[in-house]
């Protein structure tokens, strides 16, 4: 499998309390199957293709939630320009065996993600697929340092979505403040966007975090909030119709917060 894009979300990964609850959530509601990994860590499958990970958590005290990656082919220069941009750099890079050479940072906003140099891994070798990772975007209260950020660490090109709600695939309002990404080297807009950045407003708590919300593609919706329930698990925000299909807001039986989005029929 060919390496991914520069700044292109290339791996998703969840650290939960118990890796074999997770196993099982995520096997009945996306079909994955596993593998082990290293350590406390299992590779998931669908249709076997690699399209995340579940982790055991190492320190309770850490967060229980899914994490994005962005590929990059100099982590070290990623890593000096997260810091020269007024981001944190929470783990140096660090070399995951022959797979390659993974960090983890934060943006401005205290919004964490990771940075994957590709070795033998790739990443995703499925997305956009019924089971699979198709968006990823930030939320924030600190937009215009946040912009910023990641146009100079990432080279993101941005469009902001116009007044129709075009271009946001998790937003269904028009006249929302929401910029999408598209890499570097690309026309900006819906055709080439890999993610995007929104806004936290006053209407959410003022201890909410910035954080990244991770999407995978499912082929129904409704019945995916369904099974989610089923298991154990919380739906945020119920299923609701926007430009790219219709989508729902979810939490696993374990507090792992993520999107679903059934892709509307051509």
């Amino acid at each position: 499998m060919a390496a991914f894009a520069q700044s292109a979300p290339c791996w998703v990964d969840v650290q939960l309390p118990d890796l074999e609850a997770g196993k099982r959530f995520y096997g009945e509601l996306f079909g994955w199957t596993f593998r082990a990994g290293d350590g406390p860590y299992a590779d998931a499958l669908s249709g076997g293709a690699l399209v995340a990970a579940l982790a055991a958590k190492q320190d309770g005290r850490m967060p229980t939630a899914w994490g994005v990656y962005f590929a990059t082919d100099d982590i070290t220069a990623s890593v000096a320009r997260i810091r020269e941009n007024g981001g944190q750099v929470i783990t140096d890079p660090v070399r995951a065996g022959r797979s390659g050479v993974l960090a983890q940072a934060a943006d401005p906003g205290g919004a964490v993600f990771g940075l994957w140099q590709a070795g033998e891994r790739k990443g995703f070798q499925k997305q956009n697929e019924p089971g699979s990772f198709c968006w990823t975007e930030v939320y924030t209260r600190q937009k215009d340092r946040v912009d910023a950020f990641y146009e100079e660490v990432f080279g993101f090109r941005s469009a902001e979505l116009d007044e129709s709600g075009t271009g946001d695939p998790g937003t269904a309002e028009s006249g929302v403040d929401y910029r999408m990404w598209s890499p570097p080297g690309t026309e900006p807009g819906p055709d080439t966007a890999v993610g995007g950045r929104s806004v936290i407003t006053d209407a959410f708590p003022a201890v909410m975090p910035s954080y990244f919300l991770s999407y995978f593609t499912v082929a129904d919706c409704d019945a995916s909030a369904a099974t989610v329930v089923r298991l154990g698990g919380r739906v945020s925000e119920p299923p609701f119709d926007i430009p790219y299909g219709r989508m729902a807001v979810l939490q696993d039986d374990q507090g792992a917060v993520f999107a679903v989005l059934q892709e509307p029929v051509s």
